[in-house]
Formats: structure tokens, sequence, C-alpha cells
């Protein structure tokens, strides 16, 4: 056993033993996701480096604690990447991005422009080892498709923010990138955006991601060189430039672009006309007309994500949430903004959810030592 992965599971047996709780971290580019940071930190960084990658498989694996920034440099030498585009997220102290870690990008389930049409992180994870609560490593999956049927532990993770235990590697399946790729931009406006990209997604049109706010909807095509061409052709538009075009996706993909810096200074800002503010985002029906809500609102994944900047109560929100067929999670508080009623930061679960989900924490982390109340204030 590596050193790093000795120290780890000495501290979790210890906390085990004292009923302590440890708060998992790797680069805390996530911090501002869910319940509160519980218990002593727990650094996963050391955890670091690809301890294999069949470029030809398609299949990669990592330790918890690697650089987002280094495993996809990796991929980008074969040609390939993370289909899902997880979000690389914060900044430290200097300005420069954290970008995250493999385990948190796990943990916290987020993807961005393209999981519409690529799926999202659960769909990827083929294999993974847990350290639970016991202070016990586990394997669940595998590296290859044929071995991820029936239950599969691994994919629990994905988005379980850490709550059953440490992900210490996971394996993950990749994709080659698309060999064309074209950006095109429409001005119009919500209801007519969402009645398009419905229209679009019958379609056999090679529609890879799309992003409306205030008024302008960006769609990215891509796929085969002839096929994106075509689509370009029959749905018209205004092209954008290549790197103007890059440099759009990647900042909508790291929570960098207009709409989020506007978001970021609101609820920074916690007084005058920015109290109250806090940022959803919202998981509906692609189908789900224009939510009757007051603030504004980025559409993505063909209208099935839709983030939105207001002053609504959390009990409006989920409402509305919950009449467009999904569910509303509660991404950012405004400084001075009141957290909801409820303590919920993630939707509400029901009774028997809510009793699965408890029960799985006892079979992983039978102490809670492993970060308390970040998903649930009752796990």
């Amino acid at each position: 056993m590596e050193p790093a992965l000795r120290r780890i599971l000495d501290v979790v047996r210890e906390a085990a033993a004292h009923e302590r709780a440890l708060c998992l971290r790797g680069s805390g580019s996530k911090d501002f996701l869910g319940g509160p940071l519980l218990g002593e930190p727990l650094d996963l960084r050391p955890l670091r480096g690809i301890t294999s990658y069949e470029p030809t498989e398609l299949v990669v694996t990592a330790r918890a604690g690697t650089p987002l920034d280094e495993l996809e440099a990796a991929l980008a030498e074969h040609g390939q990447c993370l289909p899902f585009e997880p979000p690389r997220l914060g900044r430290d102290g200097a300005g420069q991005p954290l970008g995250g870690t493999v385990g948190g990008m796990v943990a916290s389930g987020l993807a961005g422009p393209a999981r519409a049409a690529a799926g999202s992180v659960r769909d990827h994870v083929l294999g993974a080892c847990l350290l639970n609560g016991r202070g016990e490593l586990l394997r669940f999956g595998g590296t290859v498709m044929k071995n991820v049927a029936g239950y599969d532990v691994s994919r629990l993770l994905a988005g379980s923010m850490g709550v059953l235990g440490v992900i210490c590697e996971v394996s993950l399946k990749v994709l080659p990138r698309p060999p064309a790729t074209r950006t095109l931009r429409f001005d119009m406006d919500q209801a007519n955006a969402l009645r398009h990209l419905n229209e679009w997604a019958g379609q056999p049109l090679p529609l890879q991601a799309s992003a409306w706010w205030d008024g302008i909807l960006v769609l990215r095509l891509a796929g085969a060189e002839a096929a994106v061409a075509s689509a370009a052709r029959l749905l018209g538009g205004e092209a954008i430039p290549p790197p103007l075009a890059a440099g759009f996706w990647a900042g909508l993909r790291d929570q960098r672009d207009e709409f989020f810096l506007h978001a970021e200074a609101v609820l920074a800002a916690g007084d005058g006309e920015s109290t109250g503010f806090s940022l959803w985002q919202l998981s509906v029906a692609p189908t789900a007309p224009r939510l009757e809500l007051a603030g504004e609102t980025l559409l993505e994944w063909g209208g099935g994500r839709r983030w939105l900047l207001s002053r609504e109560p959390a009990g409006r929100v989920r409402e509305a949430g919950l009449a467009a067929r999904g569910h509303a999670t509660l991404y950012r508080r405004g400084a001075g903004t009141a957290a909801p009623d409820d303590g919920a930061i993630f939707a509400p679960l029901s009774a028997p959810l809510l009793r699965l989900h408890q029960q799985l924490k006892a079979a992983f982390d039978p102490q809670r030592i492993f970060n308390r109340e970040r998903l649930h204030p009752q796990l």
C-alpha cells in the first residue's frame, strides 16, 4: 500500500474509533456546494496520479487527488476527453484557477454544457475504490462496460458529496474529441428558444450543447465535418468564429462567463438592492415551458437545466421545479441570505427515499464520520 493511502487509512480508522467527524477535501473548489463543512479536514490531494490509461480501450483510471487539468492534458495527447465536461471551479488567493480533482468531480456529480448529449458523470464511471467508515478498502465495478452491469455501487458515488466514504481511485470511460465543431448564434426570446430546442432535439442533428440568456441562443454542433456543415446550413443563424466560440463554451463550462460573473457579484454584495439573492440550479423536463419565477435565467442542456438568479423564496422555486417535472438545488446563497427553513440545499427527499439514503449511509459509514450533513441534514 502506498504511503499516502496508508496515512489516510490510519486517519479514518482513528476517527471511526473515536466517532470523530472528517471533512473530505481535495482542492476546495467546491466548498460552497451542499451543506456545512463539518469535522476535521482530510486532505486527499496526496492520492494523486494516473494509474492506468488505455487509449485504445477508451478507459482511464486515476487517483482521487489527481488534478482535473492533469487528467485532461493526458487525454488530450491522444485526442480524447471527458465528454461530460466537468466544470473547473474556484480560484486561489492569487486568482489562479483551482480546477478541482478527480474525486471532487465524481463526488459532486457536476457536468458542463455537453451533458445533455454525452451523459452525466455517473454514466461514465466504470469502477471505483472506496475507503469506508470501517477503514476497509472496497472495489466496485471494473474497467470495461461488461463488468458494470447489475448493482453497480461505484455509480452511487457520483453526486454523493463524500457521505459514503473516501473515493480513492476511479475508472472512467473517455471518448475521442469530435473531429469538427461549429457554434451558431440566434436572437430570440426564451419561449421561442425552448420551442426551437425541442423541435431540433427531435431531428437527427449533431447538437452537442446549447445556452440561452438575455435574448441570445447559442448552439454547438459537433461530429463529422459533413454532418456539422449540413446541420449548420439547415439551422442558419450567425456562425461564431472558432476562437471566440471556444472561449464562450470554456467560460460556460467553468462558470466564468458573463452570467455567472454577474451572479457572483450580486451574491457577494449582499446589501441594498442585492439582498436576498440566491443562485438556483433547476433540473427539469426540457419540454417544460418558461418558469414563472422572477429573476434572471440561463438555459442549458436543451432547456433541461435552468439557472436562476432570484430573490424568490426557496419553497416557491422548489414548487416550480416539481411542476416542471424536476427539482431545484440551492447552488449558491448570497451574503446575508437566509438558508431554507428545512436546511436542505439539494431537493428535499420523500420519507422512503430518505430512509434508503440513511440505510446506505449506515452500511458504508456506520459512525457517520464522513461529510456529515453535506448531502442532507439527516445524513
